[in-house]
């Protein structure tokens, strides 16, 4: 099946629509309209969304409402909530949204009470994380846990440490939790620097637990900690997160300890399963329960508002008009938060495997542009590094600022000096400054939405991820791709695989001649 959304009748006129509007600027778009700010504001529940400092109209939005709706969004949405196979190329319907539904809300996937399975497993976290933290489950030695070493990769590491740390201050200060992802060995063995293998605890998070980089840092966690304690260590130090009972046994695991999840939750999308166990651990089953309950919360706000009145379909919306539009190849996302320091990190994968697609989900290769480039750090650092080209550079890049209102740890004025910067950047940006000298003159009409929240806590944090997470949806709805399936991280992996064993070898070798040289160069050594 042949499906291109740029040859539709929407797409056209949207492309129409940016020819006449081009000359236009944020400035006199504020100048023409004294409502505008509030007109191009949602006001939600402890989230404040304001898109008014933006390259657009009200027919801009009601164009890119009209390409949503001619795209199936709101089907394929509720498609997605209801448990179908919207994973096409795996066969797997995308069902993280149950993940934090209410224990009461019964969810059946077939045969299968999906609530019922959910609420065991999140049960049986909050069992083992209270015996960590009231000090019942202890190590081998009888020494209470006071090190948890998170051994993930992708999704099973970026979401569970951009939410220990955005949740920190409500974690329990006399555990250490750390994470270890990278298989370069300098990951590992500098993170056991700080640990004592009688009062550590590794969790291993791998659905298959076969994870090469995963195994490989269990293997030689599992190595520093028997030379220490002996191999009857492993059972009361090692727990989890896995499909694979087998594997995890073998391991020397107690299956008492396996934390399950399933095919229908995306590695990526894992965060409030039980691939969040370190984070529970760290804050406590309540605030874990909170941080479901936000997730929740943004998930009935997509789900039922209109498109008109949506937070992520917006965002969603602004991404594709500056993407296709208006050829912007990347988006910033700026936090005033030292808290959310991981987050752009984590929406790096959220948004760029998912949706950084050159096929279409029928398999024909698409002839507009898909994800763009995400990256970002925290205000105040950002400014004094690379605002200086989203000020006076020559490439547009969108911006999403996110702020709160109260800090979650106050200190003297840091906060209101921290947030007077965050008001005054998107101001500057939107409106610039002449000035006689051309080197101090800034242009303004850069783009930028901000998402203002009371505080960071648990549920805020739920609904933030959520918020991302429903964005990426509906621009890959938009633009007839395959969200949830990421087979561009696969031929790397497998052409390691082939190279690792030549390494250690004076075979001959046959791959092409520059990868040949730089092996070569490697051996030499």
């Amino acid at each position: 099946m042949t499906f291109q959304v740029d040859a539709t009748d929407e797409w056209l006129a949207l492309s129409t629509h940016a020819q006449a509007t081009k000359d236009l600027t944020i400035a006199s778009l504020f100048e023409q309209d004294d409502k505008r700010a509030q007109d191009f504001t949602i006001d939600t529940e402890d989230i404040f969304f304001d898109y008014s400092k933006h390259r657009i109209t009200q027919e801009t939005m009601a164009l890119l409402t009209k390409l949503a709706r001619s795209q199936d969004v709101e089907n394929q949405r509720d498609a997605m909530f209801a448990g179908s196979k919207i994973n096409t190329t795996e066969n797997r319907a995308v069902l993280h949204t149950a993940l934090r539904r209410p224990s009461t809300d019964q969810f059946m996937l077939g045969d299968t009470d999906v609530s019922a399975k959910v609420e065991n497993v999140l049960t049986q976290m909050s069992t083992f994380s209270d015996a960590i933290r009231n000090e019942t489950h202890t190590g081998h030695t009888g020494k209470p846990i006071k090190s948890i070493v998170n051994l993930g990769i992708g999704g099973s590491d970026l979401g569970p440490a951009m939410a220990y740390e955005a949740l920190l201050p409500y974690s329990k200060r006399d555990l250490a939790v750390h994470f270890v992802s990278n298989i370069d060995p300098t990951d590992l063995s500098e993170t056991l620097h700080h640990c004592d293998p009688e009062t550590t605890l590794f969790v291993i998070v791998s659905k298959s637990f076969g994870t090469i980089e995963t195994l490989t840092n269990a293997h030689s966690a599992r190595v520093w900690l028997t030379t220490s304690l002996g191999d009857e260590a492993v059972e009361k130090h090692f727990v989890a997160v896995s499909t694979n009972a087998e594997k995890v046994a073998a391991f020397g695991i107690n299956t008492d300890n396996m934390f399950e999840f399933w095919d229908w939750v995306g590695g990526r999308y894992s965060l409030p399963s039980a691939v969040g166990l370190s984070v529970m651990i760290a804050v406590g089953p309540t605030h874990f329960r909170e941080f479901l309950a936000g997730m929740h919360a943004m998930d009935t706000h997509f789900q039922t508002a209109p498109l008109e009145h949506n937070i992520p379909v917006i965002m969603a919306l602004l991404g594709v008009w500056y993407t296709n539009f208006l050829d912007a190849q990347s988006h910033a996302v700026l936090p005033y938060s030292q808290q959310l320091r991981r987050f752009p990190a984590y929406l790096q994968q959220l948004d760029m495997e998912s949706n950084g697609k050159s096929v279409d989900r029928y398999g024909t290769a698409v002839t507009h542009d898909t994800g763009p480039i995400i990256w970002g750090e925290p205000g105040t650092n950002g400014q004094h590094a690379f605002y200086q080209l989203i000020h006076q550079g020559t490439r547009l890049i969108p911006c999403d600022f996110i702020g709160f209102k109260e800090a979650t740890s106050p200190l003297g004025d840091h906060h209101d000096l921290l947030m007077s910067n965050f008001f005054a950047q998107t101001q500057a940006l939107a409106f610039g400054r002449d000035h006689d000298n051309p080197q101090r003159g800034f242009e303004g009409n850069q783009p930028t939405s901000t998402l203002l929240a009371n505080k960071l806590d648990p549920a805020t944090l739920g609904k933030l991820v959520a918020c991302y997470e429903h964005k990426v949806f509906t621009m890959g709805a938009i633009w007839g791709i395959n969200s949830f399936d990421q087979y561009g991280v696969e031929l790397g992996k497998e052409l390691a695989t082939k190279i690792q064993p030549d390494l250690q070898s004076n075979t001959t070798l046959s791959y092409d001649s520059s990868t040949n040289q730089l092996i070569d160069q490697y051996r030499s050594i």
